[in-house]
């Protein structure tokens, strides 16, 4: 099992920065891969980032790339995303998740039905 839990969510003006964090916890959390959802109303939960524990890999949705970053501490048991350059559309509360498997290449990467354990979701809001 693990257990996840996020804070660092906020509102914030356009162009603004805002760093997520999720703190991991379970007999073997630090060894799962991880990443971040994003919901917003009358979505379905959106992949944003997600990295690997095999390799370190790390994995953007198109929309982010370039803007946002993910990241863990060295004791792999936080795990951040620093969201730079935001925008109005970028609101949504935002969900970190972790999954079992430790490598991943393609489009799966950033899916749902990679990640096995959900934190409770942090609301990000992003005014114009």
């Amino acid at each position: 099992q693990v257990q996840l839990a996020e804070s660092g969510g906020g509102s914030v003006q356009a162009g603004g920065s805002l760093r997520l964090s999720c703190a991991a916890s379970g007999s073997t959390a630090n060894t799962a891969s991880m990443g971040w959802f994003r919901q917003t109303p009358g979505k379905e939960r959106e992949g944003i980032a997600a990295i690997y524990a095999g390799d370190g890999s790390t994995y953007y949705h198109d929309s982010v790339k370039g803007r946002f970053t993910i990241s863990q501490n060295d004791a792999k048991n936080t795990l951040y995303l620093q969201m730079n350059s935001l925008k109005p559309e970028d609101t949504g509360i935002y969900y970190c998740a972790a999954a079992w498997v430790r490598y991943c290449s393609g489009d799966y990467c950033l899916s749902r039905g990679q990640f096995n354990y959900w934190g409770q979701g942090t609301q990000v809001t992003v005014s114009s």
